[in-house]
């Protein structure tokens, strides 16, 4: 059975072995806000596929501070997967949204540059009527950036725990059962 990981990453799936250097780049979503670092995603990644993945999560990164962290982590862990989980505190922030698609585009060109692949995860879209009616959704430009440069995304996981309050520590993050469900969708065939 092929995860959606190896799947979205066909092109180098002989890279995708257990020891295989992976980045997870990302805010408070992906840095386990509200969890131990052994309840994030990113370790529960680790520990289910064998792959050595590093935590880049920064809580209260926007697109452009991770985009500023971006090379040194690239030249310190030599990476053949990046997972990039940015934009939601772009979103909170009002930042325009031209900025938030030119880093994220920046981001998926230096990855590609650097020889590693990248997965773009989705976050959803700040909405006072997605989070009463429980209906979180990504925000467009995910899509817009993905298709622009050729990345694989994973569109709907964080949204889905952002939604159901049972997933949730506080408003904005996930607990440990919400960083479970992220790992099983982003898993699932």
């Amino acid at each position: 059975m092929q995860s959606s990981w190896r799947r979205a990453c066909k092109a180098k799936e002989e890279a995708f072995l257990s020891g295989s250097q992976v980045l997870a780049l990302g805010d408070s979503l992906t840095a386990g806000n509200g969890v131990t670092p052994d309840e994030a995603w990113p370790s529960l990644l680790a520990k289910r596929t064998g792959w050595h993945v590093i935590n880049g999560g920064v809580s209260g990164d926007t697109s452009a501070d991770a985009l500023q962290h971006l090379p040194a982590l690239l030249d310190e862990h030599k990476p053949v997967l990046v997972l990039v989980t940015v934009g939601g505190n772009d979103m909170l922030r009002r930042l325009p949204q031209e900025e938030t698609i030119a880093n994220l585009g920046q981001m998926l060109v230096r990855i590609k540059t650097h020889g590693a692949k990248a997965v773009l995860l989705a976050t959803p879209k700040p909405s006072a009527a997605g989070a009463a009616f429980r209906s979180l959704s990504a925000a467009d430009f995910y899509q817009e950036v993905a298709d622009a440069h050729h990345a694989p995304l994973i569109k709907d996981s964080i949204g889905d725990v952002l939604s159901n309050p049972q997933m949730k520590g506080d408003p904005l993050h996930p607990n440990a059962a919400g960083h479970q469900y992220c790992l099983k969708n982003f898993l699932t065939p």
